[in-house]
């Protein structure tokens, strides 16, 4: 049986299953708790009960939820609950009925005040019966219907949070499809930028054009592609919505940016970021969008003399600066990170540190050397402008990288 069956078992049948076992179990104190015409006074409210029950069932089916009749209906019954109580304490058993279909048949605005009715009759049968004979009593009933009345409104002000907790996890879900939805749309046309990439280098036949492609696509989509997922797995794992929407839009944002980027690979221009902007400042753009993704802190510092520097050599610096960066958030797991970008007399440098678990830079892959991908892609970088690279590094001590090239102004 479903969860809806049984509500819908307990509002239709509960009040007549409530009804006979309390008047079963009032008949047997009767004696102890009621005169003669008390007793004729209940069985006349009972037989009201149950007629006022079943005709309550045959017009019970039209009725929409929340509803006028569903209202009268249950001011009724709890009248009549409340008198049959006054008479004798047992009869409360009946009155219970209104805790289980309150939300059913009063509309939200009124349902608080029904349960507290509810509370006041049972408080009523729990102080020794209505009114209260003694001083005692009367706070015994003050007491058991502040107890009933708190407990019931706090039961239903949590299961209120459940089912909006309920409904924000679904929203959540919903959104996090359309992200997906469009990650797989932007993972199609990174495939079908990427074949054409493959088709036009293998015509050329330029060894140096293929590397170049390989290096933008890696510097580029991959590190976007990789925050892409970073910030959809937050989102997964987020349990505020809020949090969520901000994961799933900045996901957005890096499949955008990531789309921006191939196209200019294409292109062969330089990076998005050197558009508009000077090297120092689209240097200090990098580190915090950097910094906001990762989840890392980080520092951005300029020493010396800022020059407009030629398109190739600002393009160099920024690269190198991204792939070190995107190094970091990858494997350094470090804590705080510092880019340092030194105009000096003759040359220009870009340092990138961190504090994070270093390793041993003899042991790095001769293929990444050779291949043109993370380390031996930014010191190919640097090499192809007549720069250096050098890499400072051990096991748990952080790491430090650092590209020196020639100063060659803007023309």
């Amino acid at each position: 049986m479903t969860t809806v069956e049984q509500r819908d078992w307990s509002v239709r049948w509960g009040p007549h299953a409530l009804l006979g076992v309390a008047t079963l179990v009032s008949a047997f104190a009767a004696d102890a708790v009621m005169t003669s015409a008390e007793m004729e006074v209940a069985a006349a409210l009972v037989l009201v009960s149950l007629v006022w029950q079943l005709c309550w069932e045959r017009i019970r089916p039209g009725v929409p939820e929340h509803g006028v009749h569903g209202q009268v209906y249950f001011v009724v019954r709890w009248a009549l609950a409340f008198v049959l109580t006054w008479l004798n304490p047992f009869f409360a058993i009946y009155a219970l009925q209104g805790y289980f279909d309150v939300r059913q048949l009063l509309p939200p605005r009124t349902a608080n005040a029904g349960l507290v009715a509810t509370a006041l009759t049972m408080a009523g049968s729990q102080s020794g019966g209505l009114p209260p004979q003694s001083p005692m009593n009367w706070v015994a009933f003050v007491a058991l219907f502040a107890i009933n009345a708190g407990l019931v409104l706090l039961f239903v002000r949590l299961e209120v949070q459940r089912d909006e907790s309920a409904r924000g996890r679904a929203l959540t879900i919903d959104e996090l499809q359309r992200a997906n939805a469009q990650l797989r749309q932007a993972h199609e046309e990174n495939a079908g930028l990427h074949a054409q990439l493959l088709v036009q280098a293998r015509e050329a036949g330029i060894s140096d054009e293929r590397r170049r492609l390989a290096a933008e696509i890696h510097d580029t989509i991959a590190q976007s592609l990789a925050g892409i997922v970073t910030q959809l797995q937050a989102a997964a794992d987020s349990e505020d919505p809020a949090v969520a929407r901000g994961h799933v839009e900045r996901a957005a944002s890096l499949a955008r940016h990531g789309l921006g980027e191939a196209r200019r690979s294409v292109q062969d221009l330089g990076p998005s970021a050197l558009e508009h902007d000077a090297l120092p400042v689209a240097l200090h753009k990098t580190v915090e969008e950097w910094s906001a993704t990762a989840g890392v802190r980080a520092g951005f510092t300029v020493t010396g003399d800022v020059e407009a520097l030629h398109e190739e050599i600002e393009a160099t610096l920024l690269r190198i600066a991204q792939e070190a960066l995107a190094n970091a958030g990858r494997h350094a797991r470090a804590t705080r990170v510092g880019v340092t970008l030194s105009y000096m007399d003759d040359e220009v440098t870009v340092d990138v540190r961190d504090d994070g678990r270093g390793f041993d830079p003899h042991r790095v892959d001769a293929r990444e050397r050779a291949g043109g991908f993370g380390m031996g892609g930014m010191r190919a970088r640097a090499e192809r402008v007549a720069g250096t690279f050098e890499i400072e590094s051990e096991p748990g001590c952080g790491t430090a990288v650092s590209a020196r090239v020639p100063l060659v102004r803007h023309a």
